[in-house]
């Protein structure tokens, strides 16, 4: 991971995160500025981290403290759609120009949504990020700051991002210095199959296919199937077929299988298997 030394949002973010103790809705200056940044989320000019052209993810920090500054300085407020009635800090985003969004689908204000980008009945958190031609499947749920790449399918149920139902206020609460929390990354052209879990930390390279119900998570061991060799933690690589495993580890009570994800197909650079060959190479 590398921190951005460049970023879009102004210094007056890092300002208000040192002394964001002190911080209120009251503070109409501070909320000035959180929002402001938010906002800049919001319409795509900033983002949380991204994968740079050498493949390394840069984050930016200043980002990420206005998304928990957020919490701190925004009142909640009773708001309503329709039949449906919100009471919450972070107001549904407004700009969903290019995207279609299907009823039930729910996006906060403060995460980005590209043109071309399809919601199901979903949850998109504030400052997460989906890039153009993504389709965010049925129950799929994008955690804050997670970062979704183009023409990636999040198939019905997956969760990327933070899972254990932990809102932005306790985040903040928390919350110390952010630096060195790496959001979940979904790079281009995945695909993530049912009921898959990409907990923050975690990372499914271009093109990668992960089998449904696969746990993959910043610590989780990664392994070539075919050659028995470690990988990166915690990290798919591009173009490949992964799913969920377990490998045997010896305790005092005896040998049991830990969890672990599993490489059990490479993939040519650029090609999407279809359904049929998914089945085959998963399941013989």
């Amino acid at each position: 991971m590398i921190q951005s030394d460049a970023s879009p949002l102004p210094a007056a973010v890092d300002e208000l995160w040192w002394r964001r103790a002190e911080l209120s809705p009251a503070d109409t200056g501070a909320r000035a500025v959180v929002v402001s940044a938010v906002d800049m989320l919001d319409s795509g000019k900033a983002r949380v981290a991204e994968v740079s052209r050498t493949g390394e993810v840069v984050v930016d920090e200043r980002a990420r403290r206005a998304v928990l500054l957020a919490f701190r300085v925004l009142g909640a407020a009773r708001s309503q759609v329709g039949d449906f009635h919100h009471h919450d800090r972070v107001p549904l985003k407004t700009s969903v120009e290019g995207v279609r969004v299907v009823p039930g689908a729910i996006a906060r204000w403060g995460s980005h949504l590209a043109p071309g980008v399809v919601l199901m009945p979903s949850f998109v958190d504030i400052g997460a990020h989906v890039d153009e031609g993504s389709t965010v499947g049925t129950w799929a749920s994008i955690g804050s700051c997670a970062q979704i790449g183009r023409n990636v399918h999040l198939s019905g149920g997956v969760g990327v991002g933070e899972t254990g139902g932990r809102d932005g206020a306790e985040d903040f609460r928390a919350a110390g210095e952010p630096s060195g929390v790496v959001p979940a990354i979904v790079e281009d052209g995945a695909l993530i199959g049912g009921r898959a879990v990409i907990a923050d930390g975690a990372r499914v390279g271009r093109g990668a296919v992960i089998g449904a119900g696969t746990i993959l998570s910043a610590s989780t061991p990664v392994l070539d199937a075919r050659t028995g060799e470690e990988l990166e933690r915690g990290r798919v690589p591009g173009w490949c077929v992964a799913t969920g495993g377990t490998r045997e580890r010896e305790f005092p009570g005896g040998a049991f299988g830990l969890g672990c994800v599993l490489v059990v197909e490479r993939l040519e650079e650029g090609h999407r298997p279809g359904r049929a060959e998914i089945n085959r190479i998963l399941h013989g």
